[in-house]
């Protein structure tokens, strides 16, 4: 389901973000706005995303996911409305690529947890999803590339 896990330190990346603090199952209705949200400001300030889009999120799922859906950018932008300026940490994470539809994300996460724990390592309750390959240009959902980085310490 996941490909072979590697342990890696990623570098800090500039980024341009919206924080979102939602219940799961309200997901789909806010993710599509927020990411049109930020390639527009991107888009007015003469700036592209470098990157794929991700998610960071700051804690394990509870009754909300708590996160900040953006781009990496070359440099900082003018913060407007509800897009600001945020970095992906340089950090050692867990890294592995899952290739499936998105309704699958948490089976896969749960592999990687078993990796994880199955390794010894100790995660920070911190991860980032990049999503590989854009929906609209692949022929099915279970071509989806999503790339799974867990934050360990």
């Amino acid at each position: 389901m996941i490909s072979t896990p590697e342990v890696i330190t990623t570098q800090e990346q500039r980024t341009a973000v919206i924080h979102l603090v939602i219940p799961g199952q309200d997901m789909p209705k806010h993710i599509d706005p927020a990411i049109q949200e930020i390639l527009k400001v991107l888009q007015e300030q003469g700036l592209h995303p470098i990157g794929p889009m991700f998610s960071y999120h700051h804690r394990r799922p509870s009754d909300t996911f708590d996160f900040e859906l953006g781009f990496p950018v070359a440099k900082a932008i003018m913060p407007k409305g509800r897009v600001v300026n945020a970095v992906l940490p340089a950090a050692q994470v867990v890294r592995a690529v899952y290739v499936g539809p998105y309704e699958r994300l948490a089976q896969a996460w749960a592999e990687m947890e078993q990796w994880v724990n199955g390794n010894k390592y100790v995660g920070t309750g911190r991860f980032w999803e990049c999503y590989l390959n854009d929906p609209d240009e692949v022929k099915s959902p279970s071509e989806y590339r999503t790339e799974l980085n867990w934050v360990v310490g």
